[in-house]
């Protein structure tokens, strides 16, 4: 494997421990910080930074030879970013005005979270089959 392709993994596994420890951060900051909505702000922020650094990523191994191994972890790229520019507006209509598209914001949330986590498996699965490719 070239360098090139070994860094891209690299930086593969480093996102996707970070997917995977935001689960447990977010979950820690609603613990400690008892104002919701600030909690929730906090949040929000580090799902953001979560979808920009796949963004990133996902440009930069765009430009490599083994793309075609990234296929899912585009996917996740892809949910992230329908959750950061779709989703997070109707969430905050729903939270700000009760409802939104008919479903108030927990529904909203779930579907949300569902994605996030689809999201975080896609890049799971897709290091797990790279890692039996080169075994």
């Amino acid at each position: 494997m070239k360098a090139a392709q070994r860094l891209i993994r690299i930086l593969w596994v480093l996102w996707a421990g970070s997917l995977w420890s935001l689960l447990w951060v977010a979950a820690i900051v609603f613990h400690f910080q008892h104002d919701k909505h600030v909690a929730g702000l906090i949040a929000a922020s580090l799902f953001s930074i979560e979808t920009y650094l796949g963004l990133a990523l996902g440009a930069l191994a765009l430009l490599s030879p083994s793309r075609g191994r990234c296929r899912l972890a585009f996917f996740a790229v892809g949910l992230l970013s329908f959750n950061e520019w779709a989703l997070k507006p109707i969430m905050e209509a729903a939270r700000t005005r009760g409802s939104a598209l008919g479903l108030g914001f927990g529904p909203w949330h779930g579907v949300s979270a569902l994605l996030y986590v689809l999201a975080c498996l896609f890049v799971a699965v897709m290091l797990y089959q790279d890692e039996g490719s080169h075994a």
